[in-house]
């Protein structure tokens, strides 16, 4: 599979696994039924999943101290040490009281909650939370604590760290050495801060470009996936039996297991309906690469499988990952997801420790509510003791081979407070290959690219001079968003790396913002892109660039009509449809999300002063590029495999490609395959949450029966047993029933359709005062439409389907791009309804109960 370096792209995919062939790979799609999805104790893990050669066996001394250990702790010390909260709801002092076994700082938290916190100030809150886990005097433990950290691409978190490519870059760029260092670098700007653990690396196969974290994952095909996994685990940690985890390197953790990346309709948190076969051949292989490097945590996924949240899915977290392919180091949840498991919410979820799930991931106040009921849970017997034990002999096992009982406190490591590591040169040289090797040249007409440096070169965009731009999500703040190009000292833009070399060549090179220019140029470089977005953010409804708003489009067709060469770098996290772009550019540079080191790219798009090439392009696309904008999945070895461009393209400088100049333009929607978007059927239909709220606060639903100070709900019977809600609103205040997501969605597609909202309600007693209708987007938008008089009219304990139109929110200016509350009904007075069937609808009638056409 390697050349040299570099991965095969090309070659047919081969994932080889002990006691496990996968000959048959290319057959595999994601949904071939293997075998059937049941009770986890009918199924045979071993018929599929291999027997994995881990580097680490346990040693015996190891495994002594971690039996004596758990000898000598108290119940209340071995829950602490699954529990791990977040920077920004505990103290010092809950750590001296609790000894929790971990804490972390997720996305956008910083010590003292400074987003400019220097490296001084985290260290002092690592030396802090130190020394307070192994002060006894409260606790009576001195089991030393860690911390963990979304390190995503670099130090993400830290101002001045190096930012690498994003994970899509990196697979372009397909050179598994580069890999390992650019982890081992990312692991020593770490240890500068003293944190001791990195969330990293995330090994999803992204199999439908529409999910928000398609940029997160390095390929749609496994086998760079498993590749990369064992790279970049194995620059983290170090080489077992050589410098693992010794005082250069941080432990790290192969997520999200398990299939994050092939949810259904590539919802973020949704359901991988995969058979067992794909899941370990399409979604498992990056476990394969990072496990047998010595990945020491794993943490669990979001999504479902099947409809199991992995959270609470025992078969796969205990007799596939544990038993079968024998890791024997810890689960870690991701945020808050154990709450999301049926039965469970963020306060109690016996189920997700049972199932396998060694910490618990609980930012927020919920961490003591958590703390007591599992303590509870464990006095009472419904978390046994031996899976308590189980949870913390793995804890400790891995803090243990970290060394963490014997290594300094985080103040007194070797690399702690080495400010000058951060964002050194040395660092920025390796980011720098990085984006040079990440750039894949999607179009070049005439052999345009690379440019010569002595033009009058225009350089236009608005992602021309943004770092954060181009760094996007996970950039200082979790969604990459709200930050200037003075919060990256030592960054460069992509325009400042351009400028640099223009003027040592003597060139001429002027920055617009929209393509105005003093003086006419010989080309115009244009750079222009997605904005930032982490998760759930960035899903999608499908992949036109810019749908409704066409401005880049404009500023492209701009210059082309004034008979400028137009080339075109693109920022994005993902393939798009952008046969318009291509169309008006002379050449087109797909250039990911760079991160901090945007002059990478002009040693790539420009010549040196002698006009000879600098570096070739040499990027390859990991992902295919699609042809339609609704041809959302496209995967190499699908049965009918026809993307605009094929997975492994990519042009070398001064080559021309067979792009033409006339891509079709027109994007077919078929509104008639438009499936419902089903709200609540029966239940609430994950991922969305039903929630009864009092002012302004919503409670999420988790009951038979619930309230609080307005609104009461139970399940009530319509057509079959408990396939209904009751609410019952006393009058007492502003109340509201609503159903919402975590992340928004983007519903065009039935805002296009004009589709409508329906629902069915039974009036059991009419209402006293105004009711509405709202549906809320994000970033702050909510409408409401007055249903007063319909409501009045519906006859009394009778099912009745009410249907509004969706333009009747458009009317009112709702972003049916990012839908984060897609229904509420609210009331100040009394009332009481049944309601049932929520769904959004294609239209089914000619007219809604309420029209605004």
């Amino acid at each position: 599979m390697f050349h040299g370096s570099k991965i095969a792209l090309p070659l047919t995919l081969a994932v080889a696994v002990s006691a496990c062939s996968t000959d048959n790979i290319n057959a595999v799609s994601d949904n071939d039924s293997v075998v059937s999805i049941g009770d986890s104790l009918s199924r045979d893990a071993s018929l599929i999943w291999p027997k994995l050669s881990l580097p680490l066996g346990k040693k015996s001394d190891i495994e002594q101290r971690v039996t004596t250990m758990l000898q000598q702790m108290t119940l209340e010390q071995k829950i602490a040490q699954m529990i791990q909260p977040e920077i920004r709801d505990i103290t010092v002092e809950d750590m001296r009281r609790y000894g929790f076994g971990s804490y972390l700082n997720g996305g956008g938290a910083f010590p003292n909650n400074d987003k400019h916190a220097t490296p001084a100030d985290w260290i002092a809150l690592a030396e802090s939370m130190y020394q307070a886990s192994v002060d006894d005097s409260l606790d009576g433990s001195s089991i030393p604590t860690m911390w963990g950290t979304d390190a995503v691409h670099g130090h993400n978190n830290v101002i001045g760290a190096t930012l690498f490519p994003h994970n899509i870059g990196l697979g372009a760029a397909n050179n598994p050495q580069l890999i390992e260092q650019v982890a081992a670098v990312t692991a020593r700007e770490v240890m500068v801060t003293g944190i001791d653990w990195v969330f990293a690396p995330t090994v999803a196969v992204v199999r439908d470009d529409r999910w928000g974290r398609t940029y997160e994952g390095y390929s749609e095909d496994p086998d760079i996936v498993k590749a990369y996994s064992a790279a970049i685990v194995t620059g983290l940690q170090g080489k077992v039996g050589e410098t693992f985890l010794d005082e250069q390197h941080v432990i790290s953790t192969v997520k999200h297991f398990l299939g994050d990346g092939g949810t259904e309709g590539g919802v973020d948190q949704g359901d991988n309906t995969a058979s067992e076969q794909a899941l370990f051949e399409l979604h498992a292989q990056g476990y394969v690469g990072g496990l047998t490097a010595g990945a020491q945590t794993v943490m669990a996924s979001f999504n479902s499988w099947n409809g199991e949240k992995i959270h609470g899915d025992e078969y796969l977290m205990t007799q596939v990952l544990k038993q079968q392919m024998g890791f024997d180091g810890l689960v870690v949840g991701d945020w808050n997801g154990h709450g999301q498991v049926d039965g469970c919410s963020n306060e109690s979820c016996a189920r997700a420790a049972n199932a396998g799930l060694d910490i618990y991931m609980v930012p927020t106040s919920a961490w003591k509510p958590l703390y007591e009921n599992t303590l509870a849970q464990a006095k009472s017997g419904e978390i046994p003791m031996s899976r308590i034990d189980d949870a913390v002999s793995r804890i400790l096992r891995v803090k243990l081979r970290a060394g963490l009982f014997e290594k300094p406190s985080p103040k007194n490591r070797p690399l702690a407070g080495k400010t000058q590591l951060i964002g050194s040169k040395a660092h920025r040289d390796i980011a720098r290959q990085a984006v040079r090797e990440s750039l894949v040249l999607l179009k070049n007409t005439q052999g345009i690219l690379p440019l010569s440096p002595k033009q009058k070169i225009l350089v236009t965009g608005d992602a021309a001079d943004n770092i954060g731009k181009q760094s996007g999500g996970w950039t200082i703040t979790w969604q990459g968003t709200n930050n200037t190009n003075a919060d990256f000292p030592g960054g460069r833009s992509i325009y400042a790396g351009l400028a640099e070399q223009v003027v040592a060549a003597g060139g001429e090179i002027e920055l617009s913002q929209d393509g105005r220019f003093n003086s006419r140029p010989d080309v115009a470089i244009v750079v222009f892109g997605e904005e930032p977005y982490a998760e759930g953010n960035g899903d999608l409804d499908d992949l036109e660039y810019q749908r409704g708003d066409k401005r880049d489009l404009a500023l492209l067709q701009s210059l082309k009509s004034q008979g400028i060469p137009v080339v075109s770098v693109f920022i994005s996290g993902r393939p798009m449809w952008v046969n318009p772009e291509l169309n008006a550019s002379d050449a087109f540079v797909a250039a990911w999300l760079p991160g901090s080191e945007g002059d990478g790219i002009a040693q790539v798009l420009l010549r040196d002063a002698q006009d000879k090439v600098q570096h070739d392009f040499t990027g390859k696309l990991s992902f295919s590029w699609p042809a339609h904008a609704n041809q959302t999945a496209v995967n190499r070895f699908d049965t009918d495999y026809q993307p605009l461009l094929p997975y492994g393209f990519g042009l070398h400088a001064g080559e021309a490609g067979q792009l033409a100049n006339d891509l079709p333009e027109t994007v077919q929607r078929d509104h008639h395959e438009l499936a419902a978007l089903r709200l609540f059927e029966r239940t609430v239909v994950k991922p969305w949450i039903m929630g009864i709220g009092a002012g302004g606060d919503n409670q999420a639903i988790r009951e038979t029966i619930q309230q609080n100070s307005v609104v009461y709900t139970r399940t009530i019977d319509k057509k079959v047993q408990e396939d209904a809600r009751l609410f019952t609103f006393n009058g007492s205040g502003q109340g509201n029933v609503a159903i919402f997501g975590a992340f928004p969605r983007d519903l065009r597609g039935f805002s296009e359709n004009q589709s409508v909202l329906s629902f069915d309600v039974q009036l059991i007693e009419p209402q006293t005062e105004k009711v509405v209708l709202s549906m809320d987007c994000e970033p702050s938008c909510s409408t409401s439409i007055d249903v007063s008089s319909t409501l009045a009219s519906l006859p009394v304990k009778v099912w009745s389907t009410v249907t509004v139109d969706l333009s009747c929110f458009e009317q009112k200016g709702v972003d049916f791009s990012r839908v984060i509350k897609p229904f509420s009904l609210q009331t100040k007075g009394q009332l009481s309804l049944g309601l049932a069937n929520i769904a959004i609808v294609p239209p089914e009638v000619e007219a809604a109960t309420v029209s605004c056409r």
